[in-house]
């Protein structure tokens, strides 16, 4: 039998090259095997090849069949995930004036409908184990509806909803579902780029975050979070 046999397993969306990557490592670092699910598969396929604990299954989880298919396989080829990572996101600024309205569209499918079907999926193996986690990386659009946002706030405060009900009801079966209101803007190359000259400290980490996600994931349960907030130590609020 492989040691790794043995490891739990978790499920991250959205593995790009700033948080989702991040959070992959730290999972990986902690003892678990990672489903990685992003669309790009050639990205994926590089960080599998770094991490032998993680595995790329390339999807776009607004597709529920392709989803479907790909939790198939995971549980085949990794085993029922413990946790359940939904990083991935779309949306973009725009006034409601004058966004394109599938912009919005597509934000309700990524950033709700697919955690929903993840959820959905997931939870009942969770529920019968009596213990899991369910962590949703967010922003402070889920709280406020700045006039720029109108392209991702209305999706992003349905998907804290979302979460608030499924850990009201997860939660006294023993999985745990937190909210992550990132207020910050991540450190990713194009925010360098698009924010040249802020010095280090007004970016957030990618390796912070998932060290937050991390925590939530393996909180005491007589001491669960649901709302988590982070930004950093200079960001007015």
């Amino acid at each position: 039998m492989n040691s790794s046999d043995n490891k739990p397993v978790a499920l991250i969306t959205g593995v790009g090259p700033g948080t989702g990557s991040a959070l992959v490592r730290r999972f990986v670092d902690g003892g678990y095997r990672v489903a990685m699910l992003a669309r790009d598969a050639e990205r994926l396929a590089a960080l599998a090849a770094e991490l032998p604990d993680a595995r790329a299954f390339a999807c776009d989880v607004t597709d529920s069949a392709a989803v479907d298919a790909t939790l198939a396989r995971v549980r085949v080829e990794l085993g029922i995930p413990a946790v359940l990572i939904h990083n991935a996101v779309a949306g973009g600024r725009g006034s409601f004036l004058d966004m394109d309205p599938a912009l919005l569209e597509r934000g309700f499918q990524v950033n709700v409908m697919a955690l929903l079907h993840l959820a959905r999926a997931l939870a009942p193996d969770m529920i019968a184990a009596g213990a899991g986690a369910i962590i949703v990386t967010g922003n402070t659009s889920s709280q406020r509806g700045r006039a720029p946002f109108a392209g991702l706030a209305p999706t992003k405060a349905a998907q804290r909803i979302l979460c608030e009900s499924m850990a009201r009801e997860l939660g006294p079966q023993g999985v745990h579902v937190a909210y992550v209101v990132i207020d910050a803007v991540i450190d990713v190359p194009w925010t360098r780029r698009a924010f040249a000259g802020q010095p280090d400290s007004f970016f957030m980490q990618p390796a912070a975050i998932a060290g937050e996600v991390w925590h939530l994931a393996h909180q005491d349960s007589s001491a669960w979070s649901f709302l988590h907030e982070l930004r950093p130590f200079g960001e007015t609020w």
